[in-house]
């Protein structure tokens, strides 16, 4: 997985205004030292609030069986492979600060909303959590943030031979031992993103699919934390009438009666089935953009998955995504066609199933291009827009920005004390988005030099 390639952007976009400094996340260091109790997603998000399934169970089948019966290399897994009985989750290696309390919150969730029987424990445990500085982990695996192997219990053995058949998916059918890796000296959101998407696909489908934008099992990385589709479709896979082994042909034909009784509103509500298959051209554009260093080069592969999409004639996921990023990495000079771009990838995500938290992400950008060009109720209504579904997906990184953006109309608009109230409320949400006080007064800086006349 690559977490964090949306939000660790920088805010601007070149087109419309001059390139600012590299994220706050990247250039302040992490101060472990502030992962208080207080920074927690418990103390600040309260009681999950996730947002349900909202797709017809005809189309979720279909999702089950693309994210669990093919790796996100595209190689095929021949069976079901699953957990059989209490799973037991034991952290070890470096453990941050609050490495215990994200994990027990994921684990309350898994057993309340999926309803599998997984807790915290020393040994013996089947998933092994090992937190790894993040230097040792990109010497190894540099593209990922965090990824899950099978067969190994520790980083350890996992270096003593990280090329052993014992490691292929493909051969795996009643999962036995797994190792989660997750970095040890990131943010805090970070580390509970990892926790997330990791221990998930840890239990059930290894897959990710951008034309999913209601799971956190997409490489958008638009969702941070397990969303109620993500809880079906985990329930379903652990569900007594599907078992190891099974096929995907045998899973198939199970799927329609597990869903109907696990999700009856799935029944009757939801868009039409997405019948089109993304061509592994549009992926590879998009990857390659999200991971490239390079403005240019990233603009023209996002251009490249856009004119796919439109060949397509998709209305999804797909092509809101491909909006986005070719309006996030245009050049200098073609500002009111990115600001279109991004109008219409708002549109897009906005009439998706699940797109609630996209939209939040591309209203941010918008705020941020209206703070800059002086329209301070275009803010307040894009930010009024996205701010409840990116506190109810608990995005503090996204919340924060959001509510420093606001906070900087407000004091434009002669609105002092509120503004100043907002960005004392922001600040818990930027330390845990973006790892520490430094972090987080950077960010609240480079949104600042937004609203300044050039």
């Amino acid at each position: 997985m690559k977490r964090g390639a949306i939000l660790a952007l920088a805010l601007m976009l070149g087109a419309c205004a001059p390139e600012p400094p590299a994220p706050a996340a990247t250039r302040a260091p992490i101060d472990l030292a502030a992962q208080r109790p207080e920074i927690s997603s418990r103390a600040l998000f309260g009681a999950p609030n996730p947002f349900p399934p909202q797709r017809h169970n005809a189309q979720i089948a279909e999702d089950i069986l693309e994210l669990g019966f093919r790796l996100e290399s595209g190689r095929e897994l021949p069976v079901l492979s699953r957990f059989e009985g209490p799973v037991g989750v034991q952290l070890q290696g470096q453990i941050p600060p609050l490495g215990v309390i994200e994990t027990d919150r994921l684990l309350e969730r898994l057993r309340r909303e999926a309803r599998v029987d997984i807790r915290r424990r020393d040994a013996p445990s089947m998933i092994h959590v090992d937190f790894v500085p993040r230097a040792q982990m990109r010497r190894l695996v540099p593209s990922a943030a965090c990824f899950v192997v099978p067969n190994v219990k520790s980083w350890a053995e996992f270096l003593s031979a990280p090329r052993a058949s014992a490691l292929d998916w493909t051969r795996v059918v009643t999962r036995e031992q797994i190792l989660v890796v997750v970095p040890a000296d990131t943010t805090v959101q970070e580390m509970r993103d990892c926790l997330n998407e990791e221990i998930l696909q840890a239990m059930g489908p290894l897959n990710d699919l951008f034309r999913i934008g209601e799971s956190i099992m997409n490489d958008n990385n638009f969702q941070t934390t397990v969303t109620g589709f993500d809880m079906l479709v985990l329930r379903a896979w652990y569900d007594p009438a599907l078992r190891p082994g099974m096929t995907r042909e045998q899973v198939a034909e199970r799927l329609p009666a597990i869903l109907a009784r696990l999700n009856p509103r799935g029944q009757r509500d939801g868009p039409a089935l997405d019948d089109v298959p993304t061509p592994r051209a549009w992926t590879v554009a998009i990857e390659t953009a999200l991971g490239t260093a390079r403005r240019s080069r990233a603009h023209a592969l996002a251009q490249d998955a856009l004119g796919i999409a439109v060949r397509a004639g998709w209305r999804d996921e797909r092509l809101a995504l491909a909006l986005f990023l070719s309006a996030r990495f245009a050049p200098e000079g073609d500002g009111q066609r990115a600001v279109a771009a991004l109008t219409q990838a708002a549109q897009l995500f906005g009439a998706r199933a699940g797109g609630e938290v996209p939209r939040a992400h591309v209203e941010l950008h918008l705020a941020a291009q209206a703070l800059a060009s002086g329209q301070t109720d275009l803010v307040l209504r894009l930010t009024d827009s996205a701010m409840p579904p990116a506190r109810r997906s608990e995005n503090g990184a996204l919340l924060s920005s959001l509510m420093l953006l606001r906070a900087e109309a407000l004091e434009q608009m002669g609105r002092e004390a509120e503004a100043a109230r907002l960005r004392r409320q922001a600040a818990p949400y930027a330390v845990f988005g973006f790892g520490s006080e430094a972090a987080a007064q950077d960010r609240r800086d480079e949104i600042a030099a937004l609203a300044r006349p050039r």
